[in-house]
């Protein structure tokens, strides 16, 4: 019974505390507010630039800055349960697959054939890509860096 009482009292003591600690800021003087809105500056004109958050140098490229992505796909192609061949030489596997900037997909074969992919579109390529790894400035040099 007296645990009780004394839990009681510590527990109103600490809701005592806690309410006088919420308290505290209404006792506080108010800061001291600034003049009526007639006196502020003049607005900025509408045509005022305002900065970016990041500086160009910081900013991450846009998909509109590139003519495509590409990537390796090195295992047969099923689209719609066929497996895509390259109809000038009949290859069926290493492919580099482009995602253009019109969101249109080509194939290219090992021997450099490309042809243009209906049955994928840009969701697809996004579902099977992995992250952008390099950029580079010419087609050349991206197929160097896959290995074709």
């Amino acid at each position: 019974m007296f645990r009780r009482a004394r839990a009681d009292r510590e527990f109103r003591e600490a809701q005592r505390a806690g309410q006088a600690m919420l308290a505290t800021p209404t006792e506080w003087p108010l800061p001291e507010t600034p003049g009526p809105l007639a006196e502020a500056a003049p607005a900025a004109p509408e045509t005022a630039v305002v900065p970016d958050f990041l500086p160009p140098d910081f900013r991450a490229p846009s998909r509109q800055d590139f003519s495509g992505f590409m990537m390796r796909w090195d295992s047969p192609l099923v689209i719609d349960g066929e497996v895509r061949e390259c109809p000038e030489c009949g290859a069926y596997r290493n492919w580099i697959v482009f995602n253009m900037r019109d969101d249109t997909i080509w194939l290219r074969c090992r021997a450099g054939h490309e042809t243009k992919e209906t049955g994928l579109d840009t969701a697809w390529y996004n579902r099977n890509s992995g992250p952008v790894d390099h950029f580079h400035p010419t087609l050349e040099d991206g197929l160097r860096h896959l290995g074709h």
